[in-house]
């Protein structure tokens, strides 16, 4: 079963219910970081996705329960223990890809490419800092899901993947960047180290205008088989270069 099928099968089961709603919700209570060192099935590389959803399903818990939801919370707490404790997670959900596919698309960013709100021409606007420069480094959660914009301060992008340790020493994120926001087809591949970031680290950007951030080539392909190309990474890295 699909990363994407589970998210759906999941996100079924905590509508339909499954335990009485308490007064407080105890997170804690499904000792979920328990069962992953105790159940077999829920270690090794074969089953991270299924580990990674319920964690994130915990964390939506979480948020429920930070908003005084807390018989929601517990209601998603009481699917996740069912989870746990049931067959096998990869046995669950349907087979229907095309309708997953529409579900998920809800998630996609709903700002289109060119939009203008930045801050650079603010009077009290502050420096940008070169990636390279800053003095703390970057959480991987302060690049992920961040956006990118242009020189010229217009949004371009979201960074959707990160990846670290190339043989080469170079690291590169991959910026979903076509039309609306999507990731896959639509996204270029931007070397970290020439990316530039407000010191709110809330923005990243690029060292090109807009109108030449359009004619970028788009990603090859999506198993990263590009990473493999040096040929093509060279000419794409080359078009980044700090100017």
């Amino acid at each position: 079963m699909t990363p994407l099928r589970f998210v759906l099968a999941a996100a079924l089961l905590c509508t339909i219910g499954g335990g009485s709603a308490h007064a407080e919700c105890q997170i804690a209570d499904a000792k979920l970081e328990e069962a992953i060192l105790q159940k077999p099935d829920l270690r090794g590389p074969a089953n991270r996705q299924t580990v990674k959803d319920l964690r994130s399903l915990r964390d939506a818990a979480f948020t429920l329960w930070s908003y005084g939801r807390h018989a929601d919370c517990e209601r998603l707490m009481a699917n996740i223990r069912e989870l746990i404790a049931g067959p096998a997670m990869t046995g669950l959900g349907d087979n229907d890809e095309d309708a997953a596919e529409e579900q998920m698309a809800a998630r996609d960013p709903k700002v289109r490419r060119g939009a203008t709100e930045g801050r650079r021409d603010e009077k009290n606007a502050k420096p940008l800092v070169s990636v390279e420069d800053l003095p703390l480094g970057l959480r991987s959660d302060q690049i992920v899901g961040a956006e990118v914009r242009s020189a010229d301060d217009k949004i371009v992008g979201e960074v959707r993947n990160v990846i670290f340790g190339t043989k080469d020493r170079r690291d590169y994120a991959v910026v979903a960047s076509g039309g609306f926001f999507t990731p896959g087809k639509d996204s270029i591949v931007v070397p970290i180290r020439s990316l530039k970031v407000s010191q709110e680290r809330d923005s990243f950007f690029l060292p090109l205008p807009v109108s030449e951030v359009r004619s970028i080539p788009l990603m090859p392909d999506q198993d990263y088989k590009w990473l493999s190309d040096e040929a093509w990474r060279d000419r794409n890295d080359a078009l980044f270069a700090r100017r």
